[in-house]
């Protein structure tokens, strides 16, 4: 099957029947609910890139599985190059969208499981590499959208799986068949869900032999019968409700969450990845927490640059870009996204061979990568608010605007240079205002905090893989200590 287009994603998500509750109220149609639609919007942007001829060479590639031409989001990286690629191609798709295209959780998670399935199968003798080949082979030939799933609601952080007092805040096998499995539970914070064809479950932790019903990694059609979709509320989600497009500050595009609760879901052998194999729960959560912590290398710095444009044109709309601190501002917002974005290359350029034939990209210089996000995008929005002025907090709506009794007055008291019109500074207000404190914030500012692993996750990675040993025999060595 050719490479979907955006036109022909959108079409396909309208065959499904799934169940997603919004408000309180079920949606019968998400592709074109108003508060849905713009994050539809952005992921079709994933597909329409495979067919521009700027970015052919990022944002496809030829499979090893079927041998022919694919979209990048379902490609198993194979060489240090593929990696690299990855992250310039988040890049370009946060700069076209300013907000998360939610593609990225599907594709660390395929990546992630190509490897680790494989090394169950050589060590203990099951199937699951090639039950895996088998869905890999068909989401490339149909072209589908794949989202992963891994995050519990997780109840009493302090106890494990097994100790919960409702098991069910961690989603388990409840029933192994001949057929297949029966799952209970529900994963939150899921990025791009209700636009998924596919739901890829993994772990959220790693797991001991008392939690092994929890050590659980499957696929299943986003539409499969017992699936229930709660989306996820953002701060200013209204205004998609109202006439105008101004006061939503990005006018087309913006990010998804949802809770995805499991209804006592039946899972059919052939889409089984792991079933108790808990001993196999710590590679998987550290290697796709590294593939997702190397992504925001890309997709943050492309968001960053949207907001970096949008803070020097608001600078030129006030009349104060030649101002030497609003440019030192704006030199910092810069230096500070390129280190986001060199964490990124680096951690991939620093990738390697894993037995399966997939790179991995390297674990530690991955976690910094993604410990740098959550600080560096709050310095960048600190700053970009700065520039602008509290205008992004206060400006007064698109019907005041248009009113017919008060518009002239919003026109004349709210004009920054004289040739600029009003609009236009409102409009960049209000983008600022999206992606700092509103709609985008989803994609990018609080985001940056706890997707991919809170900070201190992070911190016990890069604790974990520093050889400090090593350092100590350095430095004793050149102190002359035998």
């Amino acid at each position: 099957m050719p490479i979907k287009t955006g036109k022909d994603y959108i079409e396909s998500l309208n065959k499904r029947r799934i169940r997603v509750y919004l408000f309180g109220e079920e949606v019968k149609n998400p592709v074109e609910h108003p508060i849905i639609r713009p994050s539809v919007n952005a992921a079709a942007v994933t597909y329409d890139i495979a067919h521009d001829p700027q970015y052919q060479e990022l944002s496809t590639a030829k499979s090893h599985v079927i041998g022919e031409k694919i979209n990048r989001f379902n490609h198993i990286h194979q060489s240090i190059e593929d990696l690299i690629k990855k992250v310039k191609l988040l890049r370009v798709l946060g700069q076209k969208t300013g907000t998360c295209f939610q593609r990225c959780v599907g594709w660390d998670a395929i990546n992630t499981l190509s490897s680790v399935t494989y090394e169950i199968d050589q060590k203990l003798g099951t199937q699951y590499y090639e039950r895996f080949l088998n869905f890999l082979k068909y989401i490339q030939e149909n072209d589908l959208f794949c989202c992963g799933a891994m995050t519990d609601p997780k109840g009493d952080r302090s106890l494990p799986p097994s100790q919960q007092p409702d098991p069910d805040l961690y989603l388990r096998i409840i029933e192994k068949g001949e057929g297949g499995i029966v799952v209970r539970g529900a994963k939150v914070h899921i990025t791009g869900a209700v636009n998924s064809h596919e739901i890829i479950v993994m772990p959220t932790r790693t797991m001991t032999e008392k939690d092994k019903s929890y050590a659980v990694s499957f696929a299943v059609p986003s539409d499969t019968d017992g699936l229930i979709y709660v989306y996820g509320r953002q701060s200013c989600d209204t205004r998609k409700l109202e006439e105008g497009r101004m006061d939503l500050g990005n006018v087309k595009y913006s990010g998804q969450e949802a809770m995805v609760i499991f209804d006592d879901v039946f899972v059919p052998w052939e889409r089984v990845f792991m079933a108790e194999e808990y001993e196999f729960t710590l590679p998987l959560v550290e290697r796709f927490a590294a593939y997702h912590r190397q992504s925001y290398g890309g997709c943050k710095t492309g968001v960053g640059d949207v907001l970096i444009g949008a803070t020097a044109t608001i600078a030129e709309y006030n009349g104060i870009e030649k101002a030497a601190h609003i440019r030192d501002k704006i030199v910092e917002m810069n230096h500070l996204n390129e280190t986001l974005y060199a964490c990124g290359i680096a951690c991939s350029a620093e990738g390697y061979k894993t037995p399966s034939g997939t790179y991995q990209v390297n674990i530690l210089l991955a976690n910094i990568c993604k410990h740098n996000v959550t600080r560096f995008p709050y310095e960048i929005v600190r700053l970009a608010e700065d520039v602008a002025g509290g205008l992004i907090a206060t400006a007064p709506s698109e019907k005041d605007l248009r009113s017919p009794e008060i518009g002239r007055y919003i026109q004349k008291y709210l004009k920054g240079v004289n040739d600029v019109p009003t609009e236009h500074r409102l409009r960049i207000f209000r983008l600022i205002e999206n992606i700092s404190m509103g709609l985008g914030a989803v994609g990018y500012r609080t985001e940056s905090m706890h997707g991919a692993g809170s900070p201190q996750a992070q911190r016990i990675m890069i604790e974990r893989m520093v050889d400090i040993n090593f350092k100590k025999k350095l430095a004793k060595a050149l102190a002359g200590i035998e």
